[in-house]
């Protein structure tokens, strides 16, 4: 004779199943972070997960495929593409955790099997087209530089106001997300490694949540002359320890507990930006972000003769479609054609 063990211990009660629910998530959150992704990639993705919590009203592991048909197919019915996409990939990512790291705990508090609500019946299609960014020209990015070079000599705090004119240089010179800069170590530098010397860059963002991509970026584009006046200029004002392991290449004027120096924030660098934007760069209608010099530099960099290839390379991305969007922008900045595709 046999018996199911399921039916001889009691399930688990509302109020530990909430303490669960809330440990799911942080959980999903930690391994979200040991991946790689940056603070508010996780926040986005937390955030859809919130949305979809708040109309089922129960935790998401109930979540069946008729719920999915309902939510994606009437709810969010009439909503941008993209929104749909987040949202699906966002539910597929939890389910996926469930899967990989609770299933047998679930199980045993629920009586319930983890099963994604979504399949290839009911998943949302398509794509999610970015907004078109059309950079300044180049003689724009050089004023502003200009104008900012100038301020060092007159500035109240000189150390973090030239570095994060280098900060940016840099994105403007080889294209580094924010995110990436800011994870640079003094290490990363590696000024041996081919004709120019060479970035290795260790959090590249992965495709598609894949986690972080490693490159090695060339200091082409005058980012050699620029890191090495701030390596030896600029750096040692903030008191780090060259010596030390993981010394961060763009310290924070906030010190660890230990005394050492902390890491540069993300929207530290994009104030600083803003703020030099906002001064020597007066005739330019948008906000001057860091994705922005991300496009202004692929665009100059084939302007001045590098490949399609070379770029994708150089800038990390997982297509070469993406690069050739970038590319694309600045052309119909020059020629001034209505554009026909959203990059």
């Amino acid at each position: 004779m046999v018996s199911d063990l399921s039916q001889m211990r009691s399930l688990a009660g509302e109020e530990e199943l909430a303490d669960f629910e809330t440990d799911v998530l942080a959980g999903l959150v930690l391994a979200r972070s040991s991946a790689g992704l940056a603070d508010g990639t996780i926040r986005k993705e937390v955030g859809q997960l919130e949305q979809i919590r708040s109309w089922f009203g129960r935790p998401l592991w109930e979540m069946g495929a008729s719920d999915a048909d309902d939510y994606f197919g009437r709810i969010l019915r009439t909503s941008p593409s993209g929104t749909r996409l987040a949202r699906s990939q966002a539910l597929t990512v939890y389910f996926a955790f469930l899967e990989l790291r609770y299933q047998a705990e679930l199980h045993r508090m629920t009586g319930r099997v983890v099963t994604c609500p979504l399949d290839e019946m009911n998943r949302p299609r398509g794509r999610k087209d970015a907004k078109l960014r059309i950079p300044p020209n180049e003689y724009q990015v050089a004023a502003m530089f200009t104008g900012w070079a100038a301020e060092m000599a007159t500035c109240r705090k000189f150390a973090p106001t030239a570095r994060d004119y280098a900060a940016a240089r840099l994105m403007a010179e080889v294209g580094l997300r924010v995110n990436e800069l800011r994870h640079l170590d003094l290490a990363d530098i590696k000024w041996d490694l081919g004709r120019f010397g060479k970035l290795h860059v260790r959090l590249g963002k992965g495709a598609r949540g894949s986690g972080p991509r490693e490159r090695m970026v060339p200091l082409i584009n005058d980012a050699g002359r620029t890191l090495r006046w701030y390596v030896e200029d600029v750096w040692g004002h903030f008191g780090g320890d060259h010596t030390r392991p993981g010394v961060p290449l763009f310290p924070s004027e906030r010190k660890t507990r230990d005394g050492s120096c902390a890491r540069l924030g993300a929207d530290a660098l994009r104030t600083g930006l803003a703020e030099a934007a906002a001064m020597y760069l007066p005739d330019w209608p948008d906000k001057l972000t860091p994705h922005v010099l991300r496009h202004f530099c692929a665009s100059q960099l084939y302007l001045h003769g590098m490949d399609l290839v070379a770029i994708q390379e150089t800038l990390g991305h997982a297509w070469i479609a993406t690069t050739m969007r970038y590319v694309n922008s600045q052309k119909l900045h020059q020629t001034g054609e209505k554009p026909q595709v959203a990059c």
